[in-house]
């Protein structure tokens, strides 16, 4: 009996019913979204409605509507993880055409990388971090350290440019 009623609380907190559901999960595969990716993008959908409720915002007037256009942008976002994922299998498979350094030249290198870090502002490492070793997109670092996108761009921007400055200074590359 307890275990009915848990379950009956948790779909009444459901923010989506079942037909939203269905919309969103069609809304994503028609996006080009595969298959195993499909629940994973229902929940994200779910998420955003929840964090929206959260932050006290207004229910949207048309929920079906909202989780539609949160399921495509979600769908496009999809895609272009997909296309700099595949720029960036490429770029490595053309670094491989070329020589490949030495280890010792690996290590002079990553100790040089993480000296740059080091010397970089709180703020800059964590966005370097977060974005190109926990390899988490730029909004959910935005949305994670609750600044504007192009906070995080900027930060971005300015650290990586000050790394490239100081290998370059160092003359490790």
């Amino acid at each position: 009996m307890l275990r009915r009623k848990a379950r009956r609380v948790q779909e009444d907190d459901d923010p989506l019913d079942t037909a939203q559901e269905r919309r969103v999960r069609a809304v994503l595969a028609l996006g080009g979204v595969p298959q195993a990716d499909l629940p994973d993008g229902v929940q994200q959908v779910r998420l955003r409605l929840l964090e929206r409720t959260a932050k006290g915002y207004e229910a949207p007037r048309d929920v079906s509507a909202w989780a539609a256009v949160v399921a495509s942008n979600l769908a496009m976002d999809w895609h272009r993880a997909k296309r700099r994922q595949e720029r960036l299998g490429e770029r490595l498979a053309s670094l491989r055409q070329h020589e490949h350094p030495s280890g010792e030249d690996a290590s002079v290198l990553s100790l040089a990388v993480a000296q740059g870090l080091d010397d970089l502002p709180d703020a800059q490492r964590q966005v370097v971090v977060l974005r190109f070793y926990a390899d988490l997109p730029v909004r959910s670092i935005a949305e994670e350290l609750g600044v504007p996108e192009g906070t995080v761009k900027s930060r971005l921007h300015t650290a990586v440019r000050a790394l490239r400055a100081r290998l370059h200074e160092d003359e490790v590359v």
